[in-house]
Parts: structure tokens; sequence; C-alpha cells
């Protein structure tokens, strides 16, 4: 496909200057209709080495308002990205609706210049398009704009553009003998480039190849090509009438008395029996917790469940000898106004733990398929695609090599009523209790209901939901610790027996 581009298109300086004016002009209103719009937008800047990418997006940004953009560029050598997966440092970096993200190389290094280098191994390359592709799928489910720029230069340009930087002392270091191997070795580079292209190119976020060896022509087809695209999506989305948020009525029958209704809340322990079961769960972790760190590996750890379930007592008796520098207990409430500019799962992805470190999230990405599904606060469609979501969200943190548990601490209505009436009656834990919960109680069947759904849907082999049979409170605190050694145990094992 490449080789077949016509690469010595040029343009004159008097078309080149003209059609510039009148394309930065309109692309000024544009990124100003986009921002009242609260329309969130990605540019992407790939290429050949030397192709110009840097030169490209300077000139593209002289047409933008500074205080509406920010550019990215990726860096190979963050210790932060290389201990997580591939993924969040661009999910951190995506923007918020009205702004604009232009990306200086992006996620699509993984699929070229690692899989050339080696660094992403041959067996991984078909899960890291999937990987890719879902994750712009869900930002332009979500109303995000992506528009991919690909920048192509010849074997021959890029040599001699090579050696004009390796001559100058000011810029030799920005040629390495990585871009020198892949400019011997071009054609297998432009085969792995094209197969990139040819696996990514879709409805939602289609690529453009821009014709970079006149510098002039490369800026002018950019620029027009960004704003011919802002003003389709702009006209397109004035066309959509935007479904609402409704608050949800009665969840689908078919998940009414479904995994919930066959749970077995006698279950108990003795305080003896809890004792002894806690004193040797709790060292057996804190032993694993040093491992963890020694191998690298990731764990997160979700709890949900009813008002009052017990969620903060479990996370204390997990959290209690643990060194306090590899974990982090993230407590989520409802989105404030940073966040709900942002795609849902952005503050996620935010806490998600590096290797050798442990992140507990006190309630989680699963309100969108509850609270926000019963309360209105999101459309149906969005609470629908967000169980696809979700998984693929768990799917990436687990290929990646981390553990990844979800618990649902269940207690009946009879239960949940007296700790309720425990926690107004006694002064220093009436904090606990809200006008809500009391609301909340009015709507069990809807969410039991949502819930069976939710861990119908969501419960998988890489990220499973454990139902913790919580109306006996020291019952339940020792599942949650059992089954975090155990699964621990298991992944440290796997991951040892591959080290050796």
């Amino acid at each position: 496909m490449l080789e077949k581009i016509d690469l010595s298109k040029k343009v004159d300086k008097e078309t080149y200057k003209q059609v510039m004016e009148a394309e930065g002009e309109r692309l000024g209103q544009l990124q100003r209709e986009c921002k009242a719009a609260g329309i969130p937008v990605i540019i992407v800047f790939e290429g050949f080495g030397a192709a110009g990418k840097g030169v490209q997006i300077n000139r593209l940004i002289q047409a933008l308002d500074p205080r509406g953009f920010s550019v990215y560029a990726t860096n190979s050598s963050n210790e932060e990205a290389r201990l997580r997966p591939f993924l969040w440092q661009f999910w951190t970096q995506t923007p918020a609706k009205g702004r604009i993200e232009i990306f200086d190389c992006s996620w699509y290094k993984s699929v070229t210049e690692d899989r050339f280098d080696g660094i992403t191994k041959e067996k991984d390359v078909p899960g890291a398009y999937q990987d890719i592709l879902s994750f712009e799928k869900q930002l332009t489910d979500d109303g995000t704009v992506i528009i991919k720029l690909f920048l192509h230069i010849s074997k021959g340009e890029q040599k001699k553009r090579f050696k004009k930087l390796d001559s100058a002392k000011e810029t030799a270091w920005r040629v390495t003998k990585q871009d020198w191997k892949r400019n011997k070795e071009y054609d297998k580079f432009l085969k792995i480039t094209e197969e990139m292209l040819e696996n990514t190119e879709t409805e939602y976020a289609p690529w453009t190849i821009i014709e970079a060896t006149d510098k002039d022509y490369a800026a002018m087809k950019i620029r027009t090509t960004v704003t011919e695209r802002l003003a389709y999506e702009l006209a397109r989305r004035k066309e959509i009438v935007s479904e609402k948020p409704q608050p949800s009525g009665k969840p689908a029958e078919r998940f009414q008395n479904g995994v919930l209704s066959g749970v077995d809340l006698t279950k108990s322990l003795t305080r003896e029996e809890y004792k002894k079961e806690l004193d040797k769960l709790q060292k057996k972790l804190e032993t694993l917790h040093s491992e963890l760190y020694r191998l690298r590996i990731p764990v997160v750890l979700g709890f949900e469940g009813w008002d009052a379930g017990g969620k903060g007592g479990a996370i204390k008796r997990l959290t209690s000898r643990l060194d306090p520098r590899g974990y982090q207990v993230n407590p989520t409430s409802a989105a404030n106004d940073i966040e709900k500019v942002h795609h849902y799962l952005w503050r996620f992805w935010n806490n998600m733990p590096k290797g050798g470190h442990i992140a507990i999230f006190d309630r989680t990405w699963y309100g969108r398929v509850m609270v926000e599904r019963i309360e209105g606060f999101c459309t149906e469609a969005e609470w629908k695609r967000a169980y696809q979501e979700i998984n693929e969200m768990e799917s990436h943190m687990a290929n990646f090599g981390a553990v990844v548990l979800k618990f649902w601490l269940h207690i009946d209505k009879d239960e949940q009523e007296r700790r309720f009436k425990e926690r107004m009656e006694n002064p220093a834990k009436q904090w606990k209790i809200t006008d809500e919960d009391w609301r909340n109680r009015e709507k069990w069947d809807q969410y039991e209901a949502a819930v069976d759904e939710m861990l119908v849907r969501t419960s998988t082999t890489y990220a499973p939901w454990i139902v913790v049979e919580g109306n006996d409170k020291l019952y339940a605190r020792v599942k949650v610790l059992r089954t975090v050694v155990d699964a621990l145990e298991k992944k440290i094992a796997e991951v040892s027996g591959k080290e050796s």
C-alpha cells in the first residue's frame, strides 16, 4: 500500500501561504466550536523516523489557541510507563471535553517500533491490536474525535535526513542506532507499518497518509485534514438527537432472582476461629507482598457491595500488616468536575497500580452499571456498552500480568437495616449513615437485579467476581483474605516458574 503513494507531491509557496492562512482561520474557529460543544479531540502523529512529526505539529498548533490544547510526546524511557500496561500512559493523557490532545507518537509504537525491535513479541501483537481498537472505540463511543496522521517518506529521503541530522553536533543525538537499523531494513519496517495501518483502519478512527517529502505540502494537507474532520464531526453531531439519561425502571426480568438469591448468608465463624484464621492469613499476606514487589506483579482489588455490607472492615483487615508504601486504597465517590469531563474510566486508569504494587478500590468502575444505571446518571446505551468496556479494561490489566479480583459483599435487607440502626444509635458511627443510604433501600429490588446482571456479564477467568457471604462480618473478612492469599500464591508460583 505505502509503496504506491506518490511521494513527489509538492506545493508552490503562494498556494501554500493562501491555504494555510485560510485553513488556519477556519481551524481556530472550529477549535472554539468544539470547546463550546464539549467535544474532546485527539490528533495522533505517527510516521517514519525523520518524517518531520515535530515540525508538522509545530505548524499545526500555530493556528490553535494554546490554552485549549496539549502536546504529549511518548517517552519510551519513562519508568512509570514501563511498570504499567502500555495503554495506561495514554488513558491518563486523554483530553477533557472541549480540549485537544496531540500525541507525538502514540500507542502505535508498541506494534511498530517496539515490534521491530523485539520488545513487543510476535505472539503479543494480535492482543496489542485488539487493545488499541478497544481503546479507540471506547473513546469515540464516548464522543472523542480521533484524527490519525501517518507521515510517509521514502528510504532514500529518510537516509538523507538522518545524515543531515547526524552531521551537526546540535542534532546528532536525535539519530539513534535503531533509527539507522530501521533505515537499513526499511522494507521490513515498511511491512510492519502497513500491517499496523491495515489492522487499525476503522470508520470511527481512520488513518490519513501524509506525503511528507515536501514539508509545505505535508503541513497544508495536515491542516486541511484536521479542519475537514472537525467540521464534519460538528455538523454530524448537530443532526443527532442526544439521548438523555433517564432513571432505569425495573431491570431485565431474566436477571431477577439470579446469582444473589442463591447465596448462603448463614455462614459464620466463632470469634476464636476468626482470630486464628485472621492472624495466619495476615502473616501470609505480609510475606506475599514482598514477593509481589520482587517479581513486579501488580494487583487490583475491587470492593463493591450493599451499603453497610462491610467493605471498610474487610479492607482494613486486608491492609493492616502490609507495607503502606506498596499499596493504595482508592475510595470512589461521585465524580468531581474534572472527572465528569473525561471518559468514566479515566479516573480509574489514573489509579491503576504499577508493577509490584496493590491498588484497592473501595467502590469501582462498576458504578456505571449500578448506581449510574438505576439513578439515570448515564444513558441506557452508555451502561449497556459498559459491560464490554469494563471487561476489556480488566483484560488489558490481566494481560499485563496483574492479579484482578472483584468482591461483592452481600448481606440481606434485614441485616442492612439492623446495621443502619446500629450506626444511627452510635455517635462514633453516625457519620457512616446518610439519607441517601435509606433512599437506596427503597430500590433494593432494582439494585439486586442490576447486580445479578453485572456479575453474570463481567465475571471472567482473568478478573472473577467473588460473592462474599457478609451477614457475619468475621466470616466475610476471612473469606476476602483467604481469596486474596490463594490468588497471590498462585500468581507468584506461576511467575516464579517462568523465571526458573
